[in-house]
């Protein structure tokens, strides 16, 4: 701890951003970095607190309290007070393979449990962390590791999204051949294309990573899908292999089965992202728009979190005439309830890149919260055009659960041509799990034992979404980290793997 009164006498400073307004013209990121001073006077911010339970990765009432991948935070904080930045990406990547992912896409569970936090604005670790990896990019320090030697063993990893790049990555420095198996077109996963440009960048972020993972030696073969490819298939990843990591994820999206579903213009949140992200790459983001768009259309996203934000802000760059979000939960309220003590992530309101845009342009957030979706409504031709809406009330039903239910007279119709459904992820695709003979659980996904990884199947792993359910990137790199270390003990009786 450089400045034991940092944290008294510095304010907390975030990285600015573009004006929504001007961002909503292009599909670049939109963070601006500080001046590295500033990030250095935010690292002595950091209280080297006796206890800092900013990388202890804890689940506390069902959420992550702190890091998930442990990383080192208030080492990391005073190496950038203390202008040792090299030395601060060095232990940044002891426990977290790409920091330039989660610097930009993790909701910041450190800073939920931030000690500062209980009492004043926390650290802006998020921040530090991407103000770091970027740093180091910049100046040349992230380099091939070629391992010098190999083991004679070869690991499939089937998926390319944070838990298998993260799996590979920590296989082929432990001396294996690995070979990464994706189904799109491009590597990536959930990071390539769940994910839009302006809050990851692919080629200039994500595809450079994977650039370096390919000339370490780690070879990736794209357009296969296991379970469906008559050349991969499961008997022959078994057979060819040593080993396997499933790191397929839960991609699995909840449908909502009403009246009217099948009209044309509803569509699954991932559907709609997907498709944008793979256009605007394909045509290098020359202002196009793909043929699924919301371009002049009335647009209802029904689901809250980090996909229905995506989901406004994308439609917002396609020009649509307007935005509403429905989210059947209540208006968190501005400050920690009671029942929502610090360390656990403060559930309060708070406004994310595409509400604030849609904010800018529409001038309030387009989120109704306490809503429920009755029926689409279509024309005459099938084509979507409004929805059957009403507002509702938590209570308790006949056997004491809590159920949303009418309130009486509150039924009305609002105009819609694109509805997003954005309402969460109910596991992984059952094919490949039918193909490999895997056991599940009672959510569907591949039963494997958090911390072991290992299937009823020998030598075949499950890691990420895949086997956790729905989550943060930053798990999904703890997980491929730990089915890493769990496969390379499988493989040589003993690991050195973290």
């Amino acid at each position: 701890m450089g400045k034991p009164t940092g944290f008294l006498e510095i304010e907390r400073q975030t990285d600015s951003e573009t004006a929504p307004l001007e961002r909503l013209k292009h599909w670049k990121e939109f963070k601006i970095h500080g001046d590295p001073k500033e990030r250095a006077k935010q690292g002595a911010r950091c209280m080297d607190c006796g206890t800092p339970f900013c990388h202890t990765g804890h689940i506390v009432s069902g959420m992550a309290s702190g890091c998930p991948v442990n990383n080192l935070i208030p080492e990391w904080n005073d190496l950038i007070f203390r202008g040792r930045w090299k030395e601060a990406i060095e232990r940044l990547h002891k426990t977290n393979n790409f920091p330039e992912f989660t610097g930009r896409v993790c909701p910041a569970p450190c800073e939920g449990s931030c000690v500062l936090g209980v009492i004043e604005p926390p650290v802006t670790i998020k921040n530090n962390e991407q103000a770091i990896t970027d740093r180091a990019w910049d100046e040349g320090w992230v380099k091939a590791r070629v391992p010098a030697k190999r083991t004679g063993k070869k690991v499939a990893v089937v998926g390319s999204g944070p838990a298998g790049l993260s799996a590979a990555d920590q296989l082929n420095q432990a001396g294996h051949s690995v070979t990464v198996f994706e189904r799109e077109d491009r590597a990536g996963g959930l990071l390539m294309y769940g994910i839009p440009n302006m809050k990851l960048e692919k080629e200039e972020v994500v595809q450079r990573r994977v650039d370096l993972m390919t000339e370490e030696g780690i070879e990736f073969k794209t357009g296969v899908c296991i379970g469906k490819d008559s050349e991969w298939t499961a008997e022959r990843l078994r057979k060819d292999f040593d080993a396997t990591i499933l790191c397929c994820g839960a991609t699995l999206g909840r449908d909502l089965p009403i009246e009217g579903r099948d009209a044309n213009g509803v569509h699954l949140a991932m559907e709609f992202l997907t498709e944008n992200t793979r256009y605007q790459l394909d045509n290098k983001f020359d202002g196009s728009i793909p043929e699924l768009n919301a371009k002049g259309k009335d647009v209802v996203v029904i689901g809250g979190g980090d996909t229905g934000t995506d989901c406004v802000g994308t439609s917002l760059r396609h020009g649509c005439k307007n935005v509403v979000q429905l989210e059947i939960m209540p208006k968190p309220p501005m400050e920690r309830a009671e029942n929502n003590p610090w360390p656990e992530w403060p559930k309060v309101y708070k406004m994310d890149y595409g509400q604030e845009e849609a904010s800018a342009v529409q001038g309030e957030d387009p989120r109704a919260y306490l809503v429920s979706t009755k029926r689409f409504i279509k024309d005459d031709d099938g084509n979507l055009s409004g929805l059957e809406i009403c507002e509702i009330e938590w209570a308790k039903d006949d056997q004491g659960r809590f159920t949303p239910q009418e309130i009486a007279g509150s039924a009305r119709v609002i105009p819609a041509q694109l509805v997003l459904l954005a309402m969460g992820f109910l596991g992984p695709e059952q094919k490949i799990v039918e193909k490999f003979a895997l056991e599940t659980d009672q959510r569907s996904n591949v039963k494997a034992e958090h911390e072991k990884y290992t299937t009823n199947v020998p030598g075949v792993f499950a890691a990420g979404d895949m086997r956790r359910g729905q989550s943060l990137v930053v798990w999904a790199i703890n997980e491929g980290r730990g089915a890493a270390r769990e496969c390379d003990r499988f493989l040589m009786g003993a690991t050195k793997l973290p």
